[in-house]
């Protein structure tokens, strides 16, 4: 297997004083690393190919009890079904447009810490960056009453509220006090919809063995097979 330096990762969150602690949920340029020691790099999934190319019985079930908008995503750990919420229209319409245009499709989740978040959006397999910027920034919609409590999916971000593109996050765990709205100064992270079936993939995923007991990496890639929207 190929060693790489860290200095070929994304660097994928940025721990501030100045933010509280928050972390910020989005790529940006450098290394997880500055020291630049080799490191192997993190295997390729044992089944690239997807066992299914449809939403399951279970799946289509819990999708006929919503009244909105629904997604179903296949992870290699397996199948995620999202509800999305309507409190958040541009936030919803913007990843049903990666969605439906078949952005996620054959991606990974490039960034998992174990009790927080499980990343994706802006890879594919091997960390080959995607464009992330195709379909433009959309505005931050925080404060409408949607939290990221555990099993939600929001919208990653850089520092500047309106910036998130296509990158997504699962909350692994209830991070409500750490990244919902708190003023204006702080205006949190964009929940956007709850798992409705799948928790225990979340789960999965959050109990991946990582790369490194330090690192944001799993040792295996998680894909993302496909996404679809259900209704």
């Amino acid at each position: 297997m190929k060693t790489t330096s860290t200095k070929n990762f994304p660097k994928l969150a940025a721990l501030t004083a100045a933010l509280g602690g928050a972390l910020i949920l989005a790529a940006c340029g450098g290394g997880g690393d500055d020291s630049g020691t080799p490191v192997a790099a993190p295997k390729s999934n044992p089944v690239p190919n997807p066992p299914t190319l449809a939403c399951s019985t279970a799946g289509v079930a819990a999708a006929n009890g919503i009244t909105g908008n629904v997604v179903c995503m296949l992870t290699s750990d397996g199948e995620v079904v999202i509800a999305l919420d309507a409190r958040t229209p541009v936030t919803t319409a913007n990843f049903l447009k990666y969605v439906t245009g078949k952005y996620y499709d054959n991606t990974i989740f490039h960034r998992v810490v174990p009790g927080f978040v499980a990343q994706g959006g802006a890879y594919s397999p091997g960390y080959l960056p995607k464009n992330t910027t195709i379909g433009g920034t959309i505005k931050l919609e925080t404060n409408v009453g949607v939290s990221n409590v555990k099993y939600t999916i929001g919208m990653a971000r850089t520092a500047q509220p309106d910036s998130a593109t296509s990158q997504f996050y699962f909350n692994s765990a209830d991070n409500s006090a750490k990244l919902d709205y708190k003023s204006a100064a702080e205006p949190g992270y964009a929940a956007f919809g709850r798992v409705i079936s799948g928790q225990a993939t979340i789960d999965k995923i959050n109990a991946e063995p990582m790369l490194t007991p330090v690192s944001e990496y799993t040792a295996t890639e998680v894909l993302v097979y496909w996404a679809i929207q259900l209704k």
